[in-house]
């Protein structure tokens, strides 16, 4: 989905470096793999097509981070449904 992203944190030797990978348009999302030692992080459009890789030598990663795209449905609140008597 456009808006998520992934941060990478990768070791460097004296420091670390901060990578991000974003689905960058409608209908793209972000998926992570660990193959082989490696971390591969990738974006991928509906149909499965790669769009971009990032690869990554998985004892140098510190952390990856994911951040869900924001749904703008989940910020308006759910009607009640006629049959049920409401809990709040």
């Amino acid at each position: 989905m456009k808006g998520d992203r992934v941060e990478v944190v990768v070791d460097i030797g004296d420091g670390t470096k901060t990578y991000d990978i974003v689905a960058t348009r409608a209908g793209r999302r972000v998926e992570v793999s660990n193959v082989r030692g490696t971390l591969e992080v990738s974006e991928v459009t509906r149909t499965g097509v790669l769009v971009r890789t990032g690869r990554f030598m998985a004892a140098r990663v510190v952390a990856v981070i994911e951040h869900p795209a924001e749904d703008e449905r989940s910020e308006k609140p759910k009607k009640a449904a006629r049959t049920q008597p409401s809990l709040l």
